[in-house]
């Protein structure tokens, strides 16, 4: 039987009360993210066209907006909070979806449609040619702070 050292046990100490927290705070916290992931979650369709499905989702301050095709299939989803965006690992697209922290390179075609905005993000889609789909986010910028003030989110 292997001996662990003392920094062993200090990383296994620490595991531990991770996991310990993330138990506690998952079973405290209102979870607003039921479905994220699913191609028909039991959340409002928010989005702005017709040929895309987007769902919103809250949890503890972090928003996770879902993208998925006219047949429920996820595309792809991201998380964002105070400016900052993380992919989500989910969806055909995953790979494609850029963000302010990674832009990745242009989509081959540029003309993107808009599916969802609100007063903190905007989300663009871009068909490719391959059947892919590159996603964009970026911070929403508003022309009018009356109308920006009282969007309801």
């Amino acid at each position: 039987m292997r001996h662990l050292t003392t920094q062993g046990l200090k990383k296994l100490a620490t595991v531990a009360l991770l996991a310990g927290v993330a138990f506690s705070t998952t079973a405290m916290a209102a979870d607003n993210t039921a479905g994220l992931g699913q191609s028909w979650p039991n959340a409002q369709d928010v989005s702005s066209s017709p040929r895309w499905h987007v769902y919103v989702f809250e949890r503890n301050g972090v928003r996770y907006i879902q993208i998925n095709d006219l047949n429920g299939n996820v595309r792809g989803a991201f998380a964002t909070s105070s400016g900052n965006y993380l992919v989500l690992p989910i969806g055909a697209d995953a790979a494609r979806v850029a963000t302010p922290q990674d832009p990745q390179p242009p989509a081959a075609n540029e003309a993107g449609e808009t599916v969802y905005r609100d007063d903190a993000v905007q989300v663009q889609v871009a068909p490719q040619s391959t059947g892919t789909l590159q996603i964009r986010t970026a911070a929403a910028t508003c022309q009018d702070p009356v109308e920006c003030s009282s969007r309801v989110n």
